[in-house]
């Protein structure tokens, strides 16, 4: 079984950079994709980024694509999501999770464990 706790979210302004971690547990990190998600008040939950088991390759959504950066460091089991240029529309809970495959999949049910998410808020 595989804990995930994410950490670092807060209130922000408009332009204002943020970094969320999220360290795991109880699994094979370092054999695991790892993705973040977010989900705004009244929105599904949608895909933000994800970086496969080597830390080499990632994948964004076209949303946040040049101003997130998705990296990892399997020596402390942590991924992190640092997030630039932040707008009102990046305000949601996000989420962590793990996928026990190399695959980069962007999809929520690709991923078997989830953490209880970090609310993200940027104000205008």
């Amino acid at each position: 079984q595989v804990q995930l706790v994410e950490s670092g979210g807060g209130l922000v302004q408009a332009g204002d950079s943020l970094r969320l971690s999220c360290v795991a547990s109880g699994g094979t990190f370092s054999s695991s994709t790892m993705g973040w998600f977010r989900q705004a008040p009244g929105k599904e939950r949608e895909f933000v980024a994800a970086i496969r088991r080597s830390g080499i390759s990632t994948n964004y959504a076209d949303s946040v694509k040049d101003r997130f950066a998705i990296s990892r460091d399997n020596a402390k089991n942590t991924v992190y999501l640092q997030m630039n240029s932040l707008i009102p529309e990046d305000t949601a809970v996000y989420f962590c999770a793990a996928r026990l495959s190399s695959r980069i999949l962007t999809g929520e049910s690709d991923y078997e464990y989830w953490g209880q998410g970090t609310q993200v808020t940027v104000s205008s």
